[in-house]
């Protein structure tokens, strides 16, 4: 069978508009299978929180120790060990009768002083204008002023008596001077406390809010200070910057606190400042003693590039390490980092925007090799700001057209065609 040239041509030019619609199709290319496979994000910069973690242990606000000040037996023990209690609470009673005896004598002599005063007043008054008179002598009149001055001052003494027979009285109901929360007790109900020796009764712990004590070396204290005074970080008031509290167990405490500047000493032994944040604590989560971790959110930078930690490697000589695809091959670039963000490790050197980074198959791949990257995926969904670099031998979509060119009709490349046969 003989085909015309004008029919060849006709054909020819169709099969070309056929290749360009599966072309353009959008199609991914096939993997090699015999090429590693790693699963990579494209670098780009975000912004992110500059944070400092700090070892730290937490103390009370206030802490109390309910000690005897007077002697007597512990009668009676009125709170429950372990719980809360308020303010001016009673705590512990002691035997009170020898110290209300003693306020009843108190009371008796300050009455007896207050009967020598009013005849003593009675007499100095009686004398007053008999001495205008010369009914009685100067002399007479004198002493009577001066008796009734003693009597006054012995009112005085005997009041003073009287109250301090009252405030011993009232030391046997033992209170607390705080709210908050009381350990066991440390007598027992019929033990003999001492006021000379201050036994000690209980302790109680003021737990809400809550101090977290935690140390810093001076130079990064001069930097914090630095950073509050250009308002690079937030202040929550006078001299306090946020902080994060990271439990035991890893896990952050949901209260956020403020840090405080008051009381630092430095250790010259060590070099460290001796630094103190304010957290809230309303269920007790946080409790004396405890070891914990303070976040300082020191700052912001606009321009943080952040991988995954799983992205991070470590070295034979103990150093950190990313692996980035470049020209479809692995090379590994030695970094350091700032700290964790959440999920992330803030890289501080030895990485730039753009870099693409392995995240994943790295059992596969050594430096040099050639591999197939493909986007990494979280969870099965593409990490935020990730993008991965063009497969190996991928074909554009569709050719964009050259700056004014106009493309040919399919009627004008007929005829074309069939001149020219």
């Amino acid at each position: 069978m003989r085909f015309s040239p004008k029919r060849v041509s006709g054909l020819a030019f169709s099969g070309g508009v056929l290749a360009l619609i599966l072309a353009g199709c959008g199609e991914k290319p096939q993997m090699n299978p015999g090429m590693p496979q790693v699963s990579v994000i494209t670098v780009q910069p975000e912004r992110a929180p500059i944070v400092a973690e700090l070892p730290g242990r937490v103390d009370a606000v206030r802490d109390a120790q309910i000690r005897s000040r007077v002697t007597g037996i512990v009668q009676k023990i009125t709170f429950e060990q372990g719980g809360d209690v308020k303010e001016n609470q009673l705590l512990f009673k002691i035997d009170p009768a020898p110290y209300k005896a003693a306020y009843d004598q108190a009371t008796a002599q300050l009455k007896q002083a207050q009967a020598n005063l009013f005849s003593a007043k009675l007499l100095a008054d009686r004398y007053a204008p008999l001495v205008k008179a010369n009914a009685v002598s100067k002399q007479e009149y004198d002493n009577a002023v001066a008796s009734f001055r003693q009597a006054d001052a012995a009112v005085a003494a005997a009041k003073a008596t009287q109250d301090n027979a009252a405030i011993n009285l009232g030391y046997t109901d033992v209170t607390s001077p705080i709210t908050g929360r009381i350990g066991k007790p440390l007598v027992t109900e019929g033990a003999l406390v001492e006021a000379t020796s201050a036994t000690q009764m209980a302790t109680v712990q003021q737990l809400d809010p809550i101090y977290v004590d935690f140390t810093q070396s001076t130079a990064e204290l001069a930097a914090l200070r630095r950073a509050f005074a250009s308002g690079q970080l937030q202040q929550l008031g006078k001299d306090a910057a946020r902080a994060t509290i990271v439990l035991e167990d890893g896990s952050e405490y949901g209260q956020p606190g403020k840090l405080l500047f008051t009381g630092i000493t430095v250790d010259p032994s060590t070099g460290q400042v001796n630094l103190r944040a304010e957290v809230p604590n309303p269920d007790g989560v946080l409790l004396p003693g405890m070891y914990v971790r303070v976040r300082l959110e020191q700052g912001v930078d606009d321009k943080a590039l952040m991988v995954p930690q799983q992205a991070l490697q470590r070295t034979a000589d103990g150093l950190q390490s990313l692996m980035l695809v470049k020209d479809n091959k692995i090379e590994q670039i030695p970094v350091t980092t700032g700290g964790a963000i959440k999920s992330n490790w803030l890289v501080t050197s030895g990485l730039k925007a753009g870099d693409v980074v392995v995240v994943e198959g790295f059992q596969k791949v050594r430096p040099g090799a050639p591999v197939q990257a493909s986007e990494w995926k979280k969870n099965g969904t593409p990490a935020p700001g990730g993008q991965a670099p063009a497969q190996p031998g991928a074909k554009p979509a569709e050719s964009a057209p050259q700056p004014g060119a106009k493309p040919a009709e399919p009627a004008q490349q007929d005829k074309a065609a069939g001149q020219k046969s």
